[in-house]
């Protein structure tokens, strides 16, 4: 199957969240959706985490992550860079191979 879907994941910390769900959620056109949860970064780069941060080796982060076309993604980045500039915001963009709902 060929596809120019792609899977859009923004790392982010918790409380940058309201903001830039606000951005995503008033986007016109509307996006097709997104799952958000919690995680933890690990690794380097602690110079802005909390003393418990520090202390227990990880930074709270929150993941979206979304599917949608290759040609909207550049569109979502740069809506997200100006209304909802948010520090130490990381993302990656993936190809998806099939994408549906079985029932």
């Amino acid at each position: 199957m060929v596809t120019d879907l792609c899977r859009l994941t923004l790392v982010y910390p918790p409380a940058s969240e309201p903001p830039l769900l606000a951005v995503l959620l008033g986007m016109e056109p509307q996006l097709p959706g997104f799952t958000t949860w919690r995680g933890a970064g690990h690794g380097h780069g602690f110079d802005n985490a909390t003393h418990g941060e520090r202390v227990s080796g990880q930074v709270a982060r929150a993941v979206l992550t979304s599917i949608l076309p290759r040609s909207v993604i550049d569109r979502v980045l740069e809506t997200i860079r100006e209304r909802a500039p948010i520090p130490h915001l990381t993302y990656w963009v993936e190809p998806v191979l099939a994408a549906g709902r079985l029932i």
